[in-house]
């Protein structure tokens, strides 16, 4: 491993002798992934362990003979939680790195800023975080959970178990206001009420306001979707005011480690619905944790972003071998015959070839008085079907775009 002069890491984890009995890939030399995860800034709390993953997935397909005879590179820059990072990056990886495939993002409105820019230059990223769902871009393959496997689930839950009336704050970009749009349809759906709906602007930390709204409303639980390290001060004004509401997530403990970071009993009775977080005590999960820490001793958390990410890196790695070639219209083809499948931490996940996201197990995680973790529910094998019944089919043709509840696809 080597720095640049200009701060940007170069992960060169070479193997000693190419495993014979590979496939041959056409094209020689290292396999080059470009990393642009925040490392630092309002959201490197979640982010920074995404890099460690793909390192760890790196070694380990490194240290048994690479992609086919070919070590991975990663190409890495810190985007510092800042939109324009990643677009200058993004131009960076593909033009000058040449890179051959990119790991990118966290907030939607960063891959929201790179995306035209990876189709300008028909780069494949991989989107490896949890999101408010509906992007239908071949260009862009989604490990992460989307709101027909976290919302669909969690919500009915949460009305069967304590009431009807939901009060939902958001963090006001478009991630909280689509993933609100999701609450409020499932809520109707399901014969609910909403009281109450904030929008919590990215950098505020002080709620007395909200705590006063939600206290008197008529609200049964809240759904948080508050995101970044101003906006997490909610919870312990939350408890020093005593709203005493259940709460419910797609985002807080499974990205942001809450539980682990403010004092108990902060973030006492909330529900999240996560593909993966370290709690999970599986013999796969528990032999990820292991080998992750052996590598990172001291890593904070290994949340459910980390998870997807170390999981992209080995399907990329099969679709490369499969395809015998890094091109993209090879690779999308591999994905195309809907057989990509990986054993990983969080169990057996499938890409879609119609969306391009990725099925997911999703366990409901209850936090304790005392922090501590456990799983009422476990909703096993939910594929991403919202954009493939709404219309999205990405092995027929491309539109580039994202779509809501509100904004399907067009009918073919």
């Amino acid at each position: 491993m080597t720095l640049t002069s200009h701060g940007t890491r170069f992960a060169a984890l070479l193997v000693g002798a190419a495993i014979s009995g590979m496939p041959a890939l056409a094209q020689d030399g290292p396999i080059r992934i470009g990393v642009l995860e925040d490392q630092s800034g309002d959201f490197a709390a979640a982010t920074a362990v995404k890099v460690h993953a793909i390192e760890l997935a790196t070694k380990e397909i490194n240290d048994a003979g690479g992609i086919s005879g070919r070590p991975i590179e990663l190409v890495i820059y810190d985007t510092q939680s800042d939109n324009r990072r990643y677009q200058e990056f993004m131009r960076r990886v593909l033009q000058q790195d040449e890179v051959d495939v990119v790991f990118a993002g966290f907030s939607s409105a960063s891959r929201e800023a790179y995306r035209p820019i990876a189709n300008q230059f028909d780069g494949l990223v991989f989107y490896n975080n949890q999101y408010e769902g509906g992007v239908c871009d071949d260009n862009m393959i989604v490990t992460g959970a989307v709101p027909e496997q976290q919302f669909s689930t969690l919500i009915p839950w949460m009305m069967d178990e304590f009431g009807p009336n939901v009060y939902t704050l958001a963090a006001d970009y478009n991630f909280g206001q689509i993933s609100a749009e999701w609450v409020r349809q499932i809520v109707a759906e399901n014969g609910g009420t909403m009281v109450g709906e904030e929008f919590i602007p990215l950098g505020v930390s002080q709620f007395s306001q909200t705590i006063q709204n939600i206290q008197e409303s008529d609200a049964d639980f809240v759904v948080t979707l508050l995101v970044g390290s101003a906006q997490a001060s909610y919870y312990e004004q939350a408890a020093s005011a005593d709203v005493g509401l259940p709460m419910a997530s797609s985002v807080n403990v499974g990205q942001g480690y809450e539980h682990k970071r403010f004092n108990p009993p902060s973030l006492a009775n909330m529900f999240v619905t996560t593909n993966y977080i370290e709690e999970i005590d599986t013999p796969a999960s528990n032999d990820f944790v292991e080998r992750f820490r052996t590598m990172f001793p001291d890593e904070p958390y290994i949340n459910q972003e980390a998870a997807n990410s170390y999981i992209a890196v080995n399907l990329y790695k099969q679709m490369v071998e499969r395809a015998g070639t890094t091109d993209h219209d090879a690779i999308r083809a591999v994905l195309g015959e809907g057989d990509v499948c990986f054993d990983g931490p969080s169990g057996n996940v499938c890409l879609d070839p119609q969306s391009q996201h990725m099925s997911h197990t999703i366990y409901l995680a209850k936090v304790g008085d005392d922090h501590s973790i456990t799983f009422p529910r476990v909703w096993e094998n939910i594929e991403p079907y919202w954009l493939g019944d709404a219309g999205c089919d990405l092995t027929k043709n491309d539109p580039s775009a994202q779509y809501t509840p509100s904004n399907p696809p067009p009918a073919q």
